[in-house]
């Protein structure tokens, strides 16, 4: 299958970034990264990808705010929190931000799995 399937990866460390890159490679056509929320609008406005992972802690502008800014502009927008942060208080929020999907950054197969999912959902 050979279906379009972009991918926007907001995270300020530049490993973890190259390492998702470098993990999701085989799924995506394309992939870009920005290093901070408040960046993430207009790299979204930008690109369109079909996915945005989006971490939490980022020294500027904090995940949670900038996938409600996307969400906002952009309802059917699919943004994926990807963070090493994960307690009951921050799942809410982003669910209640929008979130479609809540993956800690030790689980790189839960990642997989949903964006797999996800992208099938792009191609229907």
């Amino acid at each position: 299958m050979s279906s379009k399937f972009n991918i926007l990866i907001v995270d300020d460390n530049p490993d973890m970034r190259t390492m998702v890159r470098f993990y999701l490679q085989d799924i995506a056509n394309e992939i870009r990264e920005c290093e901070d929320g408040v960046d993430a609008f207009a790299a979204y406005n930008d690109f369109r990808p079909d996915c945005v992972l989006m971490d939490w802690q980022m020294k500027h502008l904090d995940g949670l705010s900038a996938a409600r800014e996307i969400i906002l502009g952009f309802p059917d927008a699919k943004v994926v929190m990807f963070t090493q942060f994960d307690d009951d208080e921050l799942r809410a929020a982003a669910n209640e931000a929008g979130v479609c999907g809540f993956v800690s950054k030790d689980d790189l197969s839960s990642l997989l799995s949903l964006l797999t999912k996800l992208r099938e959902e792009v191609t229907i």
